[in-house]
């Protein structure tokens, strides 16, 4: 097994140099770096990470806290920040917060006794004692999916990243108003939630832009899971005024919502139309599709790992909330034709073909022809 002493005879330089390199504890010009590089590529060395974490106070591991980790979502967020911190050569410890504040605190507790460099935390509801925990011990953090009102200049300061939740529920609700709807119901998430606050903000938002009244019967929640929608779908279903299109705010309780209309003998989009909040791998495979919108969860675990890593090469950054882009994937479970089926434009009919000229006549010709 070649040693670090092994790395620096190869290239010409001292041992030091190549833990400078290493460790990037001192700056090396860069025609050595490479030399030492190529070294350790070449001698395929493995520096020993638990005597690095002792020279550079650091462990490269990052701690990431997401409840619901069996969440289709949750698993891109998870894809994303994996990718990310193994390219900047950090490995990732992961923990189930459960949305439960106090075992929230706990894990979070655990992988910072484990020494992670710093912590991705997607917050529970009521993240008082985590917020306060993280301050306390300056953990370099990132909130993602789920926004914390931090002040701006707390110390240290928290970065975030999430994906905009109120635009993109607001035309859902426009695009329902627009296909004739007049009674359309949000199943919302866990109240408390920033998620259910700004996909609530935002169905209120639709109704009022496509001039419709807002109705506090047809705003319920399904506590971000699919046995809750089904109950609040259930609720919404037995109203003298039922809903005639439905919006779900998470793919959980979409599959919730979708088992109370099964069991009612309900048809999608015949007898109620449905838009949801999140896309899924199996959502285009549904009968009918459904018209969902999509969030970039790789693109925020990216994110989350880029906001953190640069957060410990400078702690004094001023906070950032990075807010992500989301897609409306539309499909047909909102009532509208299939998309991807248009019929094709009717071909144009060839164009006919003006008969060949014929050749002129001699006329000494014709005079024989007509002759008597």
């Amino acid at each position: 097994m070649a040693t670090m002493a092994d790395v620096a005879r190869s290239a010409g330089v001292s041992i030091a140099t190549v833990s400078h390199v290493l460790n990037d504890t001192r700056p090396v010009l860069p025609r050595t770096r490479q030399a030492v590089l190529d070294a350790i590529e070449e001698l395929g060395y493995a520096p020993n990470a638990l005597a690095r974490s002792l020279v550079t106070a650091r462990t490269r591991s990052i701690g990431l806290a997401v409840s619901a980790i069996s969440n289709p979502y949750f698993t891109e967020i998870l894809q994303g920040v994996e990718a990310a911190a193994v390219r900047q050569g950090y490995g990732v410890l992961i923990a189930d917060p459960r949305d439960d504040p106090g075992h929230e605190l706990e894990v979070v507790r655990l992988l910072h006794e484990r020494r992670v460099d710093g912590v991705l935390v997607a917050p529970s509801a009521d993240p008082g004692a985590l917020v306060a925990y993280l301050g306390r011990h300056r953990v370099p953090t990132v909130f993602l999916d789920r926004v914390v009102d931090v002040p701006a200049d707390a110390s240290p300061r928290f970065d975030q990243v999430c994906a905009g939740g109120a635009e993109p529920t607001a035309r859902l609700v426009r695009h329902l108003a627009e296909l004739g709807h007049r009674r359309i119901a949000l199943v919302a998430g866990r109240p408390g939630f920033s998620t259910t606050r700004e996909r609530a903000a935002g169905y209120r938002d639709g109704l009022r832009a496509a001039g419709l009244a807002y109705d506090e019967r047809l705003l319920t929640h399904g506590d971000s899971e699919s046995a809750g929608a089904e109950r609040a779908t259930g609720n919404l279903l037995a109203l003298p005024a039922p809903p005639s299109a439905l919006i779900t705010a998470n793919n959980a309780m979409t599959i919730g919502a979708l088992r109370a209309l099964r069991t009612r003998g309900l048809s999608v989009p015949g007898d109620i139309a449905l838009c949801c909040f999140d896309d899924f791998a199996w959502a285009d495979l549904f009968t009918p599709r459904l018209t969902a919108v999509a969030q970039p969860g790789r693109e925020l675990g990216t994110h989350a790992v880029r906001l953190l890593l640069e957060r410990l090469a400078d702690p004094d950054l001023p906070a950032r909330t990075v807010r992500l882009t989301c897609s409306f994937m539309h499909r047909t479970s909102c009532g509208c034709p299939d998309p991807s089926e248009a019929p094709a434009p009717p071909e144009a009919p060839a164009p006919s073909q003006a008969p060949a000229p014929s050749e002129t006549p001699d006329p000494s010709e014709a005079k024989e022809r007509t002759a008597p």
